[in-house]
């Protein structure tokens, strides 16, 4: 059956993703976005967009819509910790303001882009949906604070909501690819290098306690990434607060992911060793035991190098438009 969705977010990397596997799912996509981080080139064809806050959702909002999925979000660590009011007022107060406008208009179904970095220093790995939630940053603490403000919601007013705890995603699914400004995520950035847009790639620290001495991470392709929102869309429960870790559950290291670049691209890519980063943990792997239990999903694209190949065929052609 044909739903209409509000895409909150939905022309930046993960939300334009998810609004392209909705349009091609046959469902009617509206997309917000205010395009502070997003671009109006990632809102897919085939959706209406508008040019709007999260704050101001209840201009546009009503009771024609089944759903809303909400991308809307800054997420960078080290901006939230030198801005954290910035942070406070668009993820947590532009959440609370989302809520309302849906309690008023009567739209009853919510998925929310939360984040591993509502765990902090994992006690143990795999992490698993029970593990202590204690945020390092306050962009984790406001999106753990908005984890608990749609657990309130559905509580008290019957939401049925599912928060998506993602690890490190990556890859790209056709135009749909990474391309933040600043770049902080390590697949761009050593793709970058191979590029030949930075000489080298800054490896922080190769004296951790894991085989290669530099940190492992947990990296899952956007379109599995975009097929949970699917899946959960169809799994939940009103009055259900659903928590869902997405992962392979299966970690790669740094240099691990700087040697398939290599493969992938055939290109040099020249390392220097840096300084450890404050709060870097050693490893950070997902169990998705519940997603799958729950929403029946598994990831189809596990390889790391089918995550760098596809993210390298995105860089390309961006790299073509350039030209």
């Amino acid at each position: 059956m044909t739903s209409r969705y509000l895409v909150t977010g939905g022309a930046g990397y993960v939300g334009g993703t998810v609004a392209r596997h909705l349009v091609e799912a046959g469902h009617e996509v509206t997309v917000l976005d205010d395009l502070s981080t997003g671009l109006a080139e990632g809102v897919p064809a085939g959706a209406e967009f508008i040019e709007g806050r999260i704050q101001d959702a209840a201009k546009w909002l009503d009771g024609s819509y089944d759903g809303v999925l909400h991308f809307a979000a800054f997420s960078q660590v080290g901006e939230s910790v030198a801005k954290p009011e910035k942070y406070w007022e668009n993820n947590v107060g532009g959440t609370m303001a989302l809520l309302a406008a849906m309690r008023t208009a009567g739209v009853r179904k919510l998925v929310f882009s939360s984040t591993a970095a509502t765990y902090g220093e994992p006690e143990s790995v795999p992490i698993t949906e029970s593990a202590r939630t204690a945020p390092t940053s306050p962009y984790g603490a406001s999106k753990l604070a908005v984890d608990h403000m749609i657990g309130g919601e559905c509580a008290a007013h019957g939401l049925a909501a599912v928060s998506l705890r993602y690890f490190n995603v990556a890859g790209a699914y056709g135009a749909c690819g990474e391309r933040h400004d600043p770049e902080s995520h390590l697949v761009p950035l050593v793709l970058e290098v191979a590029l030949g847009r930075r000489e080298a790639i800054n490896v922080y620290g190769d004296d951790y306690p894991t085989p290669d001495g530099t940190c492992v991470r947990d990296y899952i392709h956007v379109a599995d990434l975009a097929e949970a929102h699917l899946l959960a869309l169809d799994a939940m429960t009103p009055g259900e607060h659903l928590v869902c870790n997405l992962g392979n559950g299966n970690g790669f290291s740094v240099r691990e992911v700087v040697e398939t670049v290599r493969r992938v691209t055939g290109h040099p890519v020249p390392e220097v060793i840096a300084a450890r980063r404050p709060g870097d943990p050693a490893v950070l792997v997902a169990s998705a035991e519940t997603a799958r239990e729950r929403l029946g999903w598994h990831p189809s694209r596990p390889d790391l190098a089918d995550i760098v190949r596809d993210a390298w065929a995105f860089t390309q052609e961006r790299e073509r438009g350039r030209a």
